[in-house]
């Protein structure tokens, strides 16, 4: 027995070396288990648990392999935006190509000013599929002639002192050849009739060669006009005997 106050030795003291026993009440009070700390982390404000085989890569310093990159905005642009396809731009083109009268108020100049790739090379390929008359190598023949044709004039316009690029004359010619596109089934019409239909292809010609001109001739070529409207004229022919066969 001890003395009243004096104080109780504890039930364990690892210093000492001494172990004392408890009792099984006092044991279940002191029950428990271990479990596993939960690691988070903080990204954007928001904590999400982290597994066991995250944190271990992290430990190992390969935290970069569970790294997510951003997606980026600009992947996200439609097929249309990413191939630079302006369908409302290339509908004005249209237009101002096929009603090339100064009255009608279009500005015309957007069409040489505003060279595009896909517009012209739509409507090359269009008309190469109306002149295909069972022969495919029209569709390369046309094609090519639209390149090569467009150099000539290119190199022409450059001798007489014009400012153009190779890229406003793709364009120019490429997207007058709607009236020959136009014309092509009143030939279909017309066909059996002979002078009807030469009527029709000269005025065929005629819009085309005008709609090109008056957009690629321009005041500095002054007195040398028609050496460039000339050639231009002799292309359109061309566009239209490998329509025609002729």
């Amino acid at each position: 027995m001890q003395p009243p106050g004096a104080q109780q030795p504890p039930l364990y003291a690892p210093g000492s070396g001494d172990f004392t026993f408890v009792s099984s009440a006092d044991a279940e009070e002191l029950s428990g288990s271990i479990t596993t700390p939960d690691v988070k982390l903080n990204l954007g404000g928001e904590f999400i648990k982290e597994s066991t085989a995250t944190t271990f890569l992290r430990q190992r310093g390969y935290g970069w392999l569970l790294e997510v990159e951003d997606d980026d905005p600009e992947d996200n642009k439609p097929l249309l935006e990413e191939l630079d396809i302006d369908l409302k731009d290339i509908y004005y083109k249209i237009r101002c190509v096929l009603m090339p009268m100064p009255s009608l108020g279009f500005n015309r100049q957007v069409v040489r000013d505003n060279p595009d790739f896909w517009g012209p090379l739509a409507v090359v390929l269009f008309f190469s599929m109306i002149s295909l008359y069972g022969q495919f190598k029209v569709v390369s023949w046309i094609i090519t002639i639209w390149i090569f044709g467009s150099l000539t004039i290119f190199l022409l316009a450059r001798v007489l002192g014009g400012e153009v690029a190779y890229g406003q004359v793709l364009g120019v010619i490429g997207y007058s050849l709607l009236p020959l596109i136009v014309i092509a089934p009143v030939l279909l019409v017309v066909g059996s009739f002979e002078v009807v239909s030469t009527l029709i292809k000269l005025f065929g010609v005629f819009w085309a060669a005008y709609s090109a001109a008056s957009l690629l001739v321009g005041e500095e070529f002054k007195t040398k006009k028609p050496l460039l409207i000339y050639p231009i004229f002799l292309l359109y022919i061309y566009f239209l005997s490998l329509y025609t066969g002729v």
